[in-house]
């Protein structure tokens, strides 16, 4: 049987960590605790690598546009492969023109890279409280799950 090289053709295919259902609801689990323990009334976003929803909830008590401003963390922390807070501290330290980044809404503390081996899996996105307490509400998501 006669075979042809292509040199285009990869001559491997690379695997890539994803969530799974059951790392979403730990992760989950883990920050709605995190929030209870406080009495912190927040929404939480997980979305995966490319910003999509994966999981959503509003405890008790949570504003309504917390709703909306913690998904768009998680997606901006997603997108941008890092947290959110790098782009609020560039808009207060000058650069006000961030501000015009096309699909980054969500340029407050809060949203956290699910990172892996250096790879970005996700993010989680929590509003309701003073930003540093979302992302505190969204880092102790990341370590049940040991990231």
């Amino acid at each position: 049987m006669l075979t042809t090289f292509n040199p285009f053709w990869p001559t491997c295919m690379k695997n890539k960590t994803i969530l799974e259902l059951a790392d979403i609801k730990t992760i989950a689990a883990a920050a709605e605790a995190e929030a209870v323990q406080h009495a912190w009334a927040v929404s939480i976003a997980i979305v995966d690598d490319g910003g999509n929803m994966l999981w959503f909830q509003r405890l008790d008590g949570a504003a309504p546009i917390s709703a909306l401003i913690a998904p768009a963390k998680a997606r901006t922390s997603a997108m941008g492969r890092r947290e959110s807070k790098v782009y609020e501290d560039m808009i207060n330290g000058g650069r006000a023109s961030f501000l015009s980044a096309p699909t980054l809404d969500g340029m407050l503390e809060g949203g956290v890279p699910i990172m892996k081996d250096g790879h970005c899996l996700g993010a989680v996105g929590v509003s309701g409280v003073k930003s540093n307490e979302d992302a505190q509400i969204a880092r102790a998501g990341l370590a049940a799950i040991g990231l």
